[in-house]
C-alpha cells in the first residue's frame, strides 16, 4: 500500500475513534448547554488528537517523508518540473537542509534506488 494511502487510512481510523470520546464528553458536559459542551469537547479532542495526527503524518514508522514542490529545477538533469525530495527515511535525515535538492520524477526514482542500495528504506 502506498505510504500516502496508508497515512490517510490511519487518519480515517483515528477520526472514527475520536467520535466515541467526543460523544462521551458531550454527554458528560451536557449541563453546560449544547454550544459550550461542543466547544469544550472539541478543545479536548484537539488537545488529544493533535499528537496522534502529528504521529500519523510525520512518523518514519509508517513510511518515509517526502516533500513535493511545483516549478523547481531538477538538481540532476536541470529540467523545470514538479520536484521531489526525500526528507527522512531510516538513518537518512535532511529535514534541516538549508538548500534542499529537488529532482524530477525520473531522477528522484534513480536517487531513491541509490539510497536503497545504501541501506535507506525509501
Amino acid at each position: 500500500m502506498d505510504v500516502s494511502l496508508r497515512r490517510y487510512a490511519l487518519y480515517l481510523v483515528r477520526w472514527q475513534l475520536s467520535t466515541p470520546l467526543l460523544a462521551v464528553t458531550l454527554v458528560w458536559l451536557a449541563s453546560l448547554g449544547p454550544l459550550a459542551a461542543t466547544v469544550v469537547a472539541n478543545l479536548i479532542g484537539g488537545l488529544i488528537f493533535f499528537w496522534v495526527d502529528r504521529f500519523i503524518f510525520t512518523s518514519q514508522a509508517i513510511g518515509p517523508e517526502w516533500e513535493i514542490r511545483e516549478e523547481v529545477r531538477c538538481a540532476d538533469c536541470g529540467t523545470l518540473c514538479r520536484g521531489y525530495r526525500l526528507v527522512r527515511a531510516g538513518r537518512y535525515d535532511r529535514s534541516r537542509d538549508q538548500a534542499p535538492k529537488f529532482r524530477c520524477e525520473a531522477c528522484s526514482t534513480e536517487k531513491a534506488a541509490e539510497l536503497r542500495r545504501g541501506g535507506v528504506a525509501c
